[in-house]
């Protein structure tokens, strides 16, 4: 077989310039495979070449030259071992690499290699040891029958003039590889066991010496190996070993390295119902109850490995399905530093668990209505606070009492009372979340304890209030106890928490406070412990109630923002919403946009704003005046979430018949948070027709450059928290800096808004942003005063 040449360009990236028609005989694979890169060249090297690959193709001229033996993997995904000339050279293009590829395998053998074999022929054919010779690039001059008829090659040759690569699984020639490359390098190989599998995948031992063969000179010519397979050996010893750990121990599972079960005992069958027939060549597996996740394996397997055992308790389900504790011990069996085998001990703690079980519910639940009971309360409480200390978030503890409760139990008796507090029991657990708590402190007393809440207490105490209704429509619905039909009514007292200051019994005392001032004010009724509280909760609920109907009374408004240039030439306009209430006069979006988007009245009054500005922009495009300004409207993540939002635009402006391209959608950063190849998606749908986007709010939020990049937007808004101080504050004016320089690079537009004097405009235009939106151009204001602006500028 001729040499193969390559010529490659190590310029960035590696480029084959190229390749004779030897490749093919070489590897299987035509000479344009490679010219044309459907194929990488560096890509067929072997793994474990890869660190001399790396400095063949490293973009240096050190070493300019040289030589050495490397695996190339073949089209057909055998391995080919190649000898590798190598030079690396200049040109004008950059540095080039010239590589001459020679096929390590030959047909004859030298003289001195006859020799050799003639010499050791007797003894080659008269072995049970697998013995060969090589020559220094690993290519076999002599190989004992033992040897050969392992290989099973159908060479008449033998194995002589082959690599291991040719006539053995990958797996061996890869051992062996690795193993006669550390003799080459000067470090002899004596009784070396090399565990291996064969084609059919059954596993042996090989106990391996391996040392140099040198001329008068002390030169390397080649490699002498002998390989005893001491299989039956290691079985033998494997087969001990289990025998006397099945002997001294019970119910147990023996598995071999890779957790395949060997073997099982007597009191494993009886404790599983499977026997040793139906598990054997299974795993463990097998016994999963699916009660325990990744992370409990991953610790499990990470002490196995570290300390060679493991204990605890685990779950597994038996034959029949039922699923049932066990006390699990493990053990690792090791020949010297290797794992051979895994012992597994089980022990049935059904009984101890559910003995456990009823202490606990003794201990920590109500005996009546099943409910956690004081004890448990006040150290859930204690959890809560730390929680709420640690996260910031805030909770609350609802106190309940059912009304004239006494009264039933003289009249009706004790277990008729008792009937009430359990269906009670109940429909306050229908009330709350999982991650909520419900119990019963005594007599007709329960406590709820909301958990997660909002960090603002006016919303908290908004969520505690949601909660407080559902219970009082839930208990005030009737009850059928025994023969009788009954109505009960719940008094309930609400204290809000935020942090470990507050002490449980102090929270306690203050939610039974609030609850007697509950049956104060008529019974049958939440109340808070702060009275200010209380007043701002009454408040937030009358303008949720006016809030649904602003809509439907035309109460909203749209004032116009003018945004400029440099020259102070209009561009276009924010659309602002203002809520004219009848009673409050103007309210602003920070007034009641949190509640619209808590309650959803977002998506209405969103779509609303869409349809008033659309209407707008129509008027605009009557006038010479006003024809090429743009219009920009802010759209709340919830109403960009919906459905049919790509829908409902694409509507407006057919129903408007509206430019699209004068029309900008202002998004905030919470939609990077989730679903954002839907948002993606969305805007991409919407920009096919020409409408815009602005980032709005750019800088404190989300901010992920990752996300950003791919979005398509036209414009980044930057907030006015970083324009109101740009003229004295340094830090403010390096990231409005950066902001800018960003938005450049991606080819966005970039406005600034909350403009408000000379001063931070300079120092923004000095920064290279040249449009502008705030108080020094002009402040929101009703579209007939907008319309008078635009006559003056």
């Amino acid at each position: 077989m001729s040499d193969t040449h390559i010529r490659l360009s190590l310029n960035d990236p590696v480029t084959v310039l190229s390749v004779t028609d030897g490749i093919e005989a070489l590897l299987g694979y035509q000479a344009d495979t490679f010219l044309t890169g459907k194929v990488s060249f560096k890509s067929r090297i072997h793994a474990g070449d890869q660190d001399i690959a790396e400095v063949l193709f490293s973009h240096t001229l050190d070493p300019g030259s040289g030589s050495f033996n490397i695996r190339l993997r073949q089209a057909d995904e055998r391995i080919r071992c190649v000898r590798v000339h190598y030079r690396k050279v200049t040109d004008v293009s950059g540095i080039i690499l010239e590589l001459r590829l020679e096929d390590v395998r030959r047909p004859d053998l030298n003289r001195g290699e006859q020799t050799v074999m003639a010499n050791f022929k007797a003894m080659m054919e008269n072995t049970d040891d697998y013995i060969y010779f090589k020559d220094r690039n690993q290519v076999f001059t002599a190989a004992s029958q033992t040897l050969v008829a392992l290989a099973e090659t159908s060479v008449h040759t033998g194995l002589i003039g082959q690599t291991a690569y040719d006539v053995f699984p990958e797996d061996y020639a890869d051992s062996y590889h690795e193993l006669e490359k550390q003799v080459l390098a000067g470090h002899p190989v004596e009784h070396v066991i090399l565990e291996l599998r064969d084609k059919q995948g059954k596993k042996g031992w090989f106990d391996n010496r391996i040392c140099l063969i040198q001329d008068d000179k002390g030169e390397i010519t080649g490699l002498f190996g002998t390989v005893r397979d001491i299989t039956e050996h290691k079985l033998a010893e494997n087969e001990l070993r289990i025998a006397a750990a099945v002997e001294s121990q019970e119910s147990m599972m023996i598995t071999d390295a890779d957790c395949t079960i060997l073997r099982v005992n007597h009191a494993f069958t009886e404790s599983t119902g499977y026997t040793a027939e139906e598990v054997v060549g299974q795993t463990p597996s097998l016994l999963k109850s699916g009660r325990h996740d990744a992370e409990f394996y991953r610790a499990m397997w990470e002490s196995i490995n570290n300390t060679g055992a493991w204990r605890g308790e685990i779950w597994d389900r038996r034959k029949n399905g039922k699923v049932a504790p066990d006390m699990l011990t493990i053990s690792a069996v090791k020949s010297g530093d290797v794992v051979t085998h895994y012992v597994g001990t089980h022990v049935d703690i059904t009984e101890r668990k559910a003995a456990e079980e009823e202490i606990k519910h003794l201990a920590f639940y109500d005996q009546l209505t099943g409910l956690p009971n004081r004890r448990l309360l006040l150290d859930r409480i204690r959890h809560a606070l730390a929680f709420s200390a640690r996260s910031g978030t805030g909770g609350a503890l609802l106190f309940i009492d059912l009304d004239n409760f006494r009264t039933l139990n003289e009249t009706l008796g004790h277990n008729v009372g008792d009937l009430l507090l359990q269906q009670v029991a109940k429909r306050l657990e229908t009330c709350v979340r999982r991650s909520d708590s419900v119990a019963r402190l005594g007599g007709d007393e329960f406590v709820v304890m909301l958990e997660g809440l909002s960090e603002q207490a006016l919303e908290a105490a908004a969520q505690t209030k949601i909660v407080g209704d559902k219970i009082l429509a839930v208990l005030n619905q009737p009850y059928r106890l025994a023969l009788h039909d009954y109505r009960s009514t719940p008094s309930m007292g609400a204290v809000l928490f935020d942090d470990h200051q507050q002490s449980m019994d102090e929270l306690l005392k203050q939610a039974d406070i609030a609850m007697y001032q509950a049956k104060q004010n008529g019974r049958n009724t939440l109340r808070f412990f702060d009275p200010q509280m209380q007043e701002a909760v009454n408040a937030r609920a009358a303008l949720e109630d006016e809030l649904g109907k602003a809509l439907e009374k035309q109460q909203f408004r749209l004032f116009y923002q003018v945004q400029m240039d440099s020259s102070r030439h209009p561009l276009g306009a924010e659309a602002l919403i203002r809520w004219m209430h009848p009673e409050r006069g103007m309210v602003f979006p920070a007034e009641f946009i949190p509640l619209a988007e808590e309650t959803g009245l977002i998506v209405p009054i969103g779509q609303w704003v869409l349809e008033t500005a659309c209407a707008q922009l129509g008027e605009w495009q009557k006038a010479e005046l006003t024809r090429a300004l743009v219009l920009s409207v802010n759209v709340s993540s919830q109403q960009f979430r919906q459905p049919d939002f790509v829908e409902q635009v694409l509507s407006v402006v057919q129903r408007h018949a509206i430019d699209p391209a004068r029309l900008k959608l202002e998004l905030t950063e919470s939609l990077l948070l989730d679903n954002i190849e839907d948002t993606i998606d969305n805007m991409n749908a919407l920009k096919k027709i020409g409408i815009m986007f602005s980032m709005d709010d750019f800088g404190t939020g989300y901010s992920s450059l990752q996300y950003l990049k791919r979005l398509p937007l036209d414009q980044i808004k930057i907030d006015q928290s970083f324009v109101r101080d740009i003229a004295t504050d340094s830090n403010d004016s390096a990231i409005v800096h950066t902001i800018i320089a960003m938005a450049k690079s991606l080819n966005m537009g970039i406005i600034a808004e909350g403009v408000e004097t000379p001063q931070q405009r300079q120092v923004i235009l000095d920064n290279g942003c040249t449009h502008y939106q705030g108080y020094l151009f002009g402040k929101p204001m009703p579209i007939a005063e907008f319309d008078a602006l635009l006559q003056e500028v």
